[in-house]
């Protein structure tokens, strides 16, 4: 009997996986970002694009499709060919808070996405006007409780991350503080200067060259550890709020059913540019700290930050339509 016609049809679909993997990429790549250009996202994205064209030798076109709070990338991502040929810079706002504040959002963040790795972190700093009496986290949250709804905190809009930040301080200091929404980011940092409002949770790029200006005061940074470039100003988990913890996060995604091959691929490209110095040096630059991890890191993060930012959108009745 000629067993080779029944056998080799059963091992076809096993070594096509592998050779799958080693032609990818052989067209150009289509990397969608969910806000315009010239930002610290677009310039995020391009860092990352670049590189990824010189090691593959072939152009990684960037795609800006913002709006939606990053919902429109992401939905245009989910429903793409999951060949590797589209891939997404997705953000902690559209993997893991948009999907407990949209009332009808178009695509599952866990179903419909392949994570890859993450690219960069960036830690958050809170931020208040300099005429404000308070040098710590602990004294503005007692500051706030001695006059409820006295303290205003700007924000970019109803579930951006300065709203869902201020939110969970909120929600751990029990305090009751008063959302002024603007409409981008830039208002929220010039509001706190102008004295429109009292605070702001916003990134260090955003807010370093104020803070070093002393237009605004940094009375901590919104992660576990101190950061490099405030190696003197304190955490809020160390100075009165346990456990409070704020990164933004960038990372990359393919859709859904994107082969095991080529999420390996795609994953082993981007952590050697990570860690190439060059990549690095600009991405510190830019104010953000290149981090890489593998697929399953990166969606167990989501998924840890799904459930985080579901208690504190329900805790605050926060929902966009």
């Amino acid at each position: 009997m000629n067993f080779a016609r029944y056998i080799l049809p059963l091992l076809a679909p096993c070594t096509a996986l592998p050779a799958l993997a080693q032609e990818y990429p052989v067209k150009p790549i289509r990397l969608v970002v969910p806000f315009g250009p010239g930002g610290t996202t677009d310039i995020l994205a391009r860092v990352i694009g670049d590189r990824l064209s010189e090691r593959w030798r072939q152009q990684v076109l960037i795609d800006n499709r913002p709006g939606a709070g990053g919902n429109i990338a992401a939905e245009l991502v989910a429903r793409a060919a999951p060949d590797g040929y589209t891939i997404f810079l997705g953000s902690m706002g559209t993997q893991s808070m948009n999907v407990s504040i949209y009332s009808k959002l178009p695509f599952d963040p866990l179903k419909d996405f392949a994570p890859i790795s993450l690219v960069s972190v960036s830690a958050n700093l809170l931020l208040i006007h300099p005429s404000i009496p308070a040098n710590s986290v602990k004294e503005l949250i007692q500051l706030a409780k001695v006059k409820p709804d006295r303290f205003s905190y700007s924000t970019s809009g109803a579930g951006s991350f300065n709203h869902m930040s201020a939110e969970l301080f909120n929600l751990m200091a029990g305090t009751k503080m008063v959302h002024i929404p603007y409409k981008s980011g830039a208002q929220t940092v010039t509001a706190v200067v102008s004295g429109e409002a009292d605070l702001v949770f916003q990134t260090i790029p955003a807010a370093l060259p104020l803070v070093e200006a002393r237009r605004l005061k940094a009375l901590a940074v919104c992660t576990l550890q101190r950061h490099p470039l405030f190696p003197n100003l304190p955490t809020a988990n160390e100075s009165g709020l346990p456990g409070f913890n704020i990164s933004s996060w960038y990372g990359i995604l393919a859709p859904g059913a994107t082969p095991k091959p080529i999420v390996a691929a795609l994953n082993d490209a981007l952590v050697q540019i990570v860690k190439s110095p060059a990549a690095s040096k600009r991405l510190l630059e830019l104010g953000v700290d290149p981090v890489s991890n593998t697929p399953e890191q990166f969606d167990a993060l989501i998924r840890a930050d799904i459930v985080k930012w579901g208690k504190v959108a329900k805790a605050a009745n926060i929902k966009v339509n």
